[in-house]
């Protein structure tokens, strides 16, 4: 199944599931239980708490796609989590020293999040801004301390996610926070209905030129060992994302460009970049931290 966040004609948030490609999503929010955040936080915990998603869905009133405007899968969650250098082809192609072995993980505002077909908007007229594709794993139940065995268990389903980048040597928190800079959807699809990660393939293109091909299986820390880990940290709530890393491919975005990103089995998301009321840059990071490549990195063929 394909959950949705999306706010109906009476300017409402909602929660909805879609269970093919036919213009019907049932909204499910006025069956859930009452509680805190948005209709997918609680849709998410209640999946968590046992409830018969199939049920609710059945008993669900229906909406044309048509009619409604798509939000971010997860409009509130409570954090996002990104790892920072999780393929070693992407380690190489940003010189970098070290992997997340080292560098552990990293926190993005989750203000930043964005819907399908949103407007990234680049803050500043002077300063490198990249485009960064990934597979993310929303978190389905309370998580503290979990072995990795058992990690996948926490995990409710996969999304895919923009993690918009400004080059330079602020902290990585900063350069990746910015307003729009987490394209996030268009829908989560949940773990059972997503094939196994080792099988998937991660497609990224910047105006129809594709400059991300990646094998999931070449991550670092897998999805399991990522989420573990991350627990072991701070407490992971339903709704939370995971984001696994970029593999190679990054490159700059400018004014007008128009970015497509797609997984196997999740659906396609789709982000344009504006430049419209950018500044000049008041922090002074540029010329350090990490060296992006200064032409794309060729896209590898995939291992068979």
């Amino acid at each position: 199944m394909r959950y949705l966040s999306f706010r109906d004609a009476a300017g409402r948030v909602r929660a909805g599931v879609r269970r093919g490609p036919d213009h019907k999503i049932r909204d499910v929010t006025g069956l859930l239980p009452a509680g805190h955040g948005s209709p997918m936080r609680r849709l998410i915990e209640a999946a968590g708490s046992g409830a018969d998603l199939d049920q609710l869905v059945r008993r669900a009133p229906e909406v044309d796609v048509s009619s409604v405007v798509l939000l971010p899968a997860v409009p509130d969650p409570s954090k996002i989590v990104a790892a920072p250098v999780n393929y070693r082809n992407h380690q190489a192609e940003m010189n970098e020293a070290s992997h997340i072995d080292s560098l552990g993980v990293f926190l993005k505002a989750p203000s930043s999040v964005l819907a399908d077909g949103g407007v990234v908007r680049l803050p500043y007229t002077d300063r490198r801004f990249d485009q960064e594709g990934e597979l993310a794993a929303v978190i389905g139940r309370r998580a503290r301390d979990v072995p990795e065995e058992k990690a996948l268990e926490c995990v409710f389903g996969y999304t895919c996610l923009l993690d918009m980048t400004m080059r330079g040597g602020e902290d990585r928190s900063v350069r990746k926070s910015f307003d729009t800079f987490t394209p996030l959807g268009p829908a989560i699809v949940s773990r059972q209905d997503v094939p196994p990660i080792d099988e998937l393939e991660l497609h990224l293109w910047v105006n129809g030129k594709l400059r991300q091909r990646a094998d999931l299986k070449d991550l670092i820390w897998g999805v399991a060992k990522l989420v573990s880990y991350v627990s072991t940290v701070m407490t992971l709530n339903p709704g939370d994302i995971v984001s696994t890393g970029t593999p190679e491919g990054v490159g700059e975005v400018h004014d007008g460009d128009r970015i497509e990103m797609r997984v196997t089995g999740l659906d396609l998301l789709t982000a344009s970049v504006s430049a419209t009321g950018a500044t000049v840059c008041p922090t002074r990071g540029a010329g350090r931290g990490p060296t992006p490549p200064t032409a794309l990195t060729a896209v590898r063929e995939r291992q068979r």
